[in-house]
């Protein structure tokens, strides 16, 4: 379905629970239906973008602490290793998706796995999927020379209100805790950024001063424009970007159509002005499961029955189908 729609990339987890279901043993099974996938993939005329962790871990290896121990991280570049090694015909790999919104939600409020709350283990966890990432990045490309290696990075687009100097200072700290620190931490070790982005913040002094004109389903502002910031702002890597992921909830298809043609004006906009955008992948595909929102938000371009497991596109999936094709739209 997704060719059909005139995808030509799409992006894609490994479950690491699949691949190594108990320390040590390895499924091959589970290894040869991902290299199944990747076929397919490939024979549809598709790029794979394949994500190593997203979030979730084996069981035996969060008994051990995950990834709060600096010594468990040795397990995750064995798997990382392992997939390059299986896989070794990937261009694109993802080794992390997000460390600061896991981190943020599992372990500053608690509200994820492993639903602790430490700002101590917090810095610890956030520094250790750095260093993750750079295991993972060294053992791939050790395999794989010409695999291009990125995470997928959660980026705001935090705007100074008004342009008044302590909201100008508030945003230059939230710029650099949120959007470039862990990014700086993994420099020399990245061939491409995947940008995430959902959120416009318009800081004055300590509150939000979004306008809220649109909202999602979830209550999230659709604030098209916010991406043209989050790329221009980072251009200071000199670095392809991808855009992994960017969409909306919206169970009526009421404003995706317009969501996606007003982002793609600000990622048009961006390339003119220099930046070196290479992708745009809509979040999502298909709807899909929101951590603990459950199943109700409908982020897809393509609906699922749940009942049936019936799958039917979105009008606006038809829509997104023309500019795919086009590589472009009037506007």
């Amino acid at each position: 379905m997704a060719r059909e729609l005139g995808h030509t990339a799409t992006r894609f987890s490994i479950e690491w629970s699949r691949i190594e279901p108990s320390e040590g043993q390895f499924n091959d099974e589970a290894i040869a239906h991902y290299r199944d996938v990747i076929k397919i993939v490939r024979l549809l005329g598709m790029e794979p973008f394949v994500t190593l962790w997203h979030w979730t871990v084996p069981v035996w290896f969060s008994e051990r602490g995950g990834f709060e121990h600096k010594i468990n991280l040795g397990y995750f570049e064995r798997f990382c290793e392992k997939m390059a090694t299986e896989l070794s015909n990937v261009r694109f790999w993802i080794t992390l998706n997000e460390p600061e919104i896991y981190t943020s939600y599992g372990y500053l409020n608690g509200t994820w796995p492993p639903t602790k709350k430490s700002k101590v283990t917090v810095l610890r966890v956030f520094h250790n999927l750095a260093r993750a990432h750079r295991l993972a990045y060294k053992k791939v490309k050790g395999i794989n020379p010409a695999a291009q290696i990125g995470i997928a990075k959660h980026n705001i687009y935090f705007e100074a209100y008004g342009g008044r100097p302590w909201n100008v200072v508030i945003k230059k700290c939230a710029d650099w805790g949120w959007n470039f620190y862990f990014l700086n931490k993994i420099l020399g070790a990245q061939d491409f950024i995947g940008l995430n982005h959902y959120f416009h913040n318009r800081i004055n002094w300590k509150t939000n001063q979004n306008e809220n004109a649109r909202v999602s389903d979830m209550g999230w502002e659709l604030y098209p424009e916010a991406i043209y910031h989050a790329l221009r702002d980072l251009e200071r890597y000199m670095l392809p970007i991808y855009i992994t992921e960017n969409g909306l909830a919206d169970a009526e298809d009421k404003q995706r159509e317009w969501f996606i043609r007003e982002t793609l004006i600000s990622v048009h906009r961006a390339i003119v002005d220099g930046v070196d955008v290479r992708g745009y992948l809509h979040w999502s595909l298909l709807d899909n499961f929101e951590w603990d929102k459950g199943f109700w938000p409908r982020f897809g371009l393509i609906a699922i029955d749940y009942s049936t497991q019936t799958r039917t596109p979105r009008s606006s999936a038809l829509i997104y189908k023309n500019i795919c094709r086009d590589n472009g739209f009037e506007q």
